[in-house]
């Protein structure tokens, strides 16, 4: 069967007004053609299901499904089906889906909703948003947009035709909601504690961020099963253009935010290198369920059974004469708490540091240290700086550990990382709301991509 229809069981709760979500509307609501109406396409990724953790204000509760059959489909079918069965707070999504090998053709055919939602497959992903915003449909998609630099010629000319059809061209930047993030930028941002960003060396950036993440993980209190295609470099991409995106676009956001950036103008890529991390076959096992390697992976497998994995890279490059390393990792599986980010901002006055070690207990911590040659009263530069962010972000505070000042923050902010997509999602609503984007958006998405696809093929030049 081509095309079915997945009413899910939580969706009868829709008739209690106990229950309903902000997201639910009437017959006549549903039917307006101001509302968002979401079309998930080949959703190969957990994050397409992340994206409907919550109801949405505006948002259609009917989504509609385009995608092959197969167990990708399946886990983000259960993904979505949990969260409607959830006794706080349930989704109510109706999830029509259509499984047919045409199934990108007749999502272009029919146009059943006005905004695309993609994250799976990163080989697909760039041709998938051309063509539908070509169609002239909104798209919000997941990291990367681009992997290598052909797709980032193609993103270029998606967002050239995103402003000729009137469309919104949006990725999924979950980590500008981290409340440590917004903090390192507020305060950053402070002259009077933080003086100006350096611009460092190469050797000693100005900013320094490396991520690890861990193949094997939890998603919603389960484990994750993750696609063999996950580990194809063709397919996923190598970490410096996957999870680098992430990294790069914090630069950009925290050290020059509402700043147009111009790549041709703006990056210099000085250098950059990939590495593995290996996997035994019975790590694989336990990250994808299969018990061998498929073809297209053989030309990645050392000494018979070992996995080689594109797992690792760093790139330094100047932004606007200012001194980056972006460091991003992969290894098997955390042997306590789980990613992890560490990133370094140096100011003619202090330094900012988030770190997320066992001394921090695996959560995210931000730091202020103040620059060699300060005054003994530094002290009250960061009070006046706290109180300042206090102003916007009430309860923050700091304590002196040492010579440095740990930024206390209430746990209220820390609503997790499956949080942030939803959080993404309103923002991108409000976007829709208003037609636009704002204006340094674009040209910062494509700088972004420039920076990752152009340090991955500096890092794998011969």
């Amino acid at each position: 069967m081509q095309r079915y229809t997945i009413i899910l069981f939580s969706a009868l709760m829709i008739g209690s007004t106990a229950c309903r979500s902000s997201g639910d509307k009437t017959n006549e609501e549903t039917k307006d053609s101001s509302m968002v109406k979401l079309i998930t396409l080949d959703p190969g990724h957990f994050h397409a299901a992340l994206v409907q953790k919550v109801s949405y204000a505006g948002v259609d509760t009917t989504v509609h499904v385009y995608a092959p059959e197969g167990p990708e489909l399946q886990s983000y079918l259960s993904l979505v089906n949990q969260y409607n069965e959830r006794p706080d707070n349930p989704t109510h999504w109706n999830e029509e889906v259509y499984t047919g090998s045409d199934f990108a053709e007749k999502m272009l055919e029919e146009k059943k909703g006005n905004v695309v939602v993609l994250s799976g497959n990163n080989r697909l992903k760039t041709d998938y948003i051309q063509r539908s915003v070509a169609a002239g449909l909104n798209v919000l998609a997941d990291k990367p947009m681009a992997i290598n630099s052909t797709n980032f010629t193609k993103l270029v000319q998606a967002f050239e035709e995103a402003g000729k059809k009137k469309v919104l061209l949006y990725d999924i930047m979950t980590e500008r909601s981290e409340i440590t993030n917004i903090l390192q930028q507020e305060l950053m941002h402070l002259p009077g504690l933080f003086g100006e960003l350096k611009k460092g060396t190469e050797k000693d950036p100005a900013v320094m961020i490396e991520s690890v993440h861990y193949f094997f993980k939890n998603v919603s209190g389960k484990p994750l099963v993750r696609p063999e295609w996950f580990f194809d470099a063709a397919q996923q991409g190598d970490a410096i253009a996957d999870v680098g995106t992430h990294l790069v676009d914090l630069v950009q956001w925290q050290c020059f935010p509402g700043v147009s950036l111009d790549y041709t103008k703006d990056i210099q890529m000085n250098s950059a290198r990939v590495w593995p991390t290996p996997l035994t076959l019975s790590q694989y096992t336990s990250i994808t369920g299969k018990n061998t390697y498929p073809e297209y992976l053989r030309p990645d497998v050392v000494k018979d059974s070992i996995l080689n994995t594109h797992a690792n890279g760093e790139m330094n490059y100047t932004l606007k004469d200012i001194h980056v390393k972006i460091i991003a990792r992969w290894d098997y599986k955390a042997a306590e708490g789980g990613d992890t980010h560490h990133e370094i901002i140096k100011g003619t006055k202090a330094t900012l540091e988030t770190r997320q070690g066992k001394a921090e207990n695996y959560k995210s911590v931000l730091y202020i240290l103040p620059a060699a040659g300060q005054k003994a009263d530094f002290s009250s530069a960061v009070e006046e700086a706290i109180a300042t962010v206090a102003a916007k972000y009430p309860g923050v505070k700091a304590e002196q550990q040492g010579a440095a000042w740990k930024v206390v923050i209430p746990s209220s902010y820390d609503v997790g990382h499956e949080a942030h997509f939803g959080q993404v999602m309103e923002r991108y609503l409000q976007y829709i709301k208003e037609g636009k984007l704002p204006e340094w958006e674009i040209p910062n998405m494509i700088a972004k991509y420039y920076t990752t696809t152009k340090a991955l093929e500096t890092a794998t030049k011969h």
